[in-house]
């Protein structure tokens, strides 16, 4: 199993790389936000995830290995392959996509190219709890999410003690979250409180 490649860049496009190993030159697809945080230097290292089918091996290439693994996240989704997944992580940063699906946003994972309604509830459905266990353990996601993220289990589990349905309170503390990011439990908990 290839992991990573480090090596000198030879070719670059926003699609696909190609990065020479010791004479042999690797091609890797690779998605949009990866090609955005690729620097001039001559020499890479990307972190990749092999796949291999009956009429093809393919080579997928990361920035981070927090991209690399939402990339295998999607991949365990029904109906979504290689290439969609890597269209998700060109149109939306992979901690976008984490947010969306613990957030519950169908359409923005539905306003991708070759996402339809069907499949963007099926992602959400299937992954947000790996979503919300990634977002607490990934050390390469931001320190800002996974606080904030923190921050709404706390204020949820204290509003749940209070007697509140999780189903009712969920959304309010989420979205109060995410319009005040410094807010501490306490005020979310105040916050969600008055807002009901």
């Amino acid at each position: 199993m290839i992991t990573q490649l480090s090596g000198k860049l030879v070719e670059k496009s926003p699609t696909h790389v190609v990065i020479d190993c010791g004479g042999v030159g690797y091609h890797l697809d690779i998605s949009l936000h990866t090609y955005q945080q690729l620097s001039d230097q001559e020499h890479q290292r990307l972190f990749t995830h092999l796949q291999i089918k009956e009429d093809a091996h393919s080579l997928f290439g990361f920035s981070t290995t927090f991209e690399r693994a939402v990339f295998r996240l999607l991949l365990s989704v029904s109906g979504i392959g290689a290439n969609t997944a890597r269209t998700m992580l060109s149109s939306l940063a992979p901690e976008e996509i984490l947010e969306a699906i613990v957030n519950e946003q169908a359409q923005k994972i539905q306003a991708v190219k070759g996402i339809g309604q069907k499949t963007a509830q099926r992602v959400i459905i299937d992954l947000r709890d790996k979503a919300v266990v990634m977002m607490h353990d990934q050390p390469d996601m931001p320190i800002q999410s996974r606080a904030s993220l923190a921050q709404v289990d706390e204020a949820l589990a204290a509003l749940e003690v209070l007697g509140f349905s999780r189903k009712v309170i969920q959304k309010v503390v989420e979205r109060l979250a995410k319009e005040q990011p410094d807010s501490t439990v306490e005020e979310l908990i105040k916050n969600t409180l008055n807002a009901l």
